[in-house]
């Protein structure tokens, strides 16, 4: 096991790693529809029902699926995930971060916090690369259909995972280590070494949290607007770039530059502690 400092690298999915939502891909043609039949009859749902739109999305997959009489397994969803089309650079993106955070002395790793669908990201050729995956995931029936939602990852309860990997407590199912008061100094990563990387206004809850204590934040987008610059213009977010993770891309750059930083603040940090040691 590496005793380096530990780098966490969280990432969105849909429209931060892979060009649009991932249920387009494979999951809603399968059903006969268009995305935009299928995500009108969520958010409809949602509205009418008051309920929580990720919620509203996974009731709409069970139903659907269940009303046209296609089974909802996991493994279907899993090969799913193999059609789903990844941003430029995305592949190869994390065996190069992850080694030029080796070269600095620090150990990166990689976690997904995504309102998506985790069966579906376990399917991506990437999934390896993940040291957790926090994601919507269903609970399965005997005969291994999706009935009821064992995860939501909501807009807003993304930043419990933030906290899970400030703490060290990656069982969702934990809770009481994770509400337990921890010193800062015993915290397995933190605040100030973690990068968090989305896409936009649902990203913004963790985004701030970054803010808050000490963190970084970078959007990414295919098409810069308005909505992406004012995250900028407002400073709910760090650095803007273009969704491109090949290497030398801005993206690239900044995020080895962080590290770079993070490297230089652990070295300071423990040079500090050996002179007050010697007081």
């Amino acid at each position: 096991m590496s005793n380096l400092p530990i780098v966490a690298i969280m990432y969105d999915f849909d429209r931060t790693l892979c060009t649009k939502d991932m249920q387009d891909y494979s999951f809603i043609p399968s059903l006969g529809m268009t995305e935009s039949e299928f995500w009108q009859y969520s958010n409809s749902l949602g509205q009418r029902e008051h309920m929580d739109s990720i919620l509203a999305y996974m009731y709409a997959m069970v139903k659907i699926s269940k009303d046209k009489n296609i089974p909802l397994l996991r493994r279907n969803l899993a090969d799913m995930g193999k059609n789903v089309e990844l941003f430029k650079g995305v592949e190869g993106w994390f065996d190069r971060i992850t080694e030029f955070g080796r070269l600095c002395g620090m150990q990166v790793e990689h976690y997904v916090i995504s309102s998506g669908m985790k069966e579906i990201i376990e399917g991506t050729p990437i999934s390896k690369c993940f040291k957790s995956i926090f994601a919507c995931e269903f609970l399965y029936d005997e005969n291994g259909n999706g009935v009821w939602p064992k995860t939501d990852v909501n807009y807003t309860n993304k930043t419990q995972f933030v906290y899970r990997i400030n703490k060290g407590v990656l069982d969702v199912a934990n809770d009481n280590d994770l509400n337990r008061s921890m010193p800062d100094d015993s915290k397995r990563v933190p605040f100030c070494n973690m990068i968090y990387i989305g896409d936009g206004l649902s990203d913004v809850p963790c985004m701030k949290m970054m803010k808050a204590y000490g963190g970084y934040s970078i959007a990414v987008y295919q098409n810069k607007d308005s909505k992406v610059e004012d995250l900028l213009k407002r400073g709910r977010v760090d650095y803007i770039y273009p969704a491109d993770y090949s290497e030398n891309t801005g993206l690239d750059i900044t995020v080895k530059n962080i590290i770079r930083k993070m490297s230089i603040s652990e070295t300071l940090y423990d040079e500090y502690t050996k002179q007050k040691s010697l007081l």
